[in-house]
């Protein structure tokens, strides 16, 4: 698994193979940054069901200000405190150990981050059991309680385009893509 684009292109980053953790594909990935390239630099960017880590590092690498990696699985996230720690990351990255179903009041306090310019969640697809999972409905709920959104900010879902999702009523579309099995769901907070 490689960073695509920015300060550190073609740094390998070390993951745990686990059961049920699949990063992101390197197409969807240069897409999604293609479209965030106006807004990347400087954000304060949240990578929920974070996993490997891998769009969360290649949002730092491409200039975001701060990112916060989401994980509940203990190996993925020391995987992922090990990559911060070895690219020297410091103070702008920080993994912290949650559910993401569950109350994300948390966040801001113990990230020390208010709001984030960009909220990125890519739940599982399927469980250890190959049993389909639908889990961004909840999520997007949550996320939108616990008010992590900063003004203007985007929450980008990554979901299986079979999954049915129920919008909160806070957010927007703004924009859909679509890659093969996956759609991408860009959503603004409405005004």
């Amino acid at each position: 698994m490689k960073i695509i684009a920015g300060l550190l292109r073609g740094k390998k980053l070390s993951a745990h193979s686990e059961k049920g953790v699949k990063p992101i594909s390197g197409r969807i990935k240069q897409s999604l940054f293609d479209i965030l390239a106006p807004v990347i630099k400087d954000a304060r960017f949240l990578d929920l069901f974070a996993g490997t880590g891998a769009v969360g590092f290649e949002a730092l690498s491409r200039g975001a200000g701060a990112v916060v990696f989401i994980e509940q699985n203990k190996r993925c996230a020391r995987s992922i405190d090990e990559n911060i720690k070895s690219l020297s990351f410091g103070e702008r990255a920080k993994v912290l150990e949650g559910n993401v179903l569950e109350d994300l009041s948390w966040i801001s306090f113990r990230s020390q981050i208010e709001s984030f310019n960009i909220v990125f969640l890519g739940p599982p697809y399927r469980d250890v059991e190959n049993t389909p999972l639908s889990l961004t409905t909840k999520a997007l709920e949550r996320v939108v309680e616990a008010r992590l959104i900063a003004p203007k900010g985007l929450v980008i879902s990554q979901r299986h385009i079979k999954e049915k999702v129920e919008i909160p009523g806070d957010l927007k579309v703004v924009k859909e893509t679509k890659y093969g099995d996956t759609l991408l769901s860009f959503m603004r907070l409405k005004a």
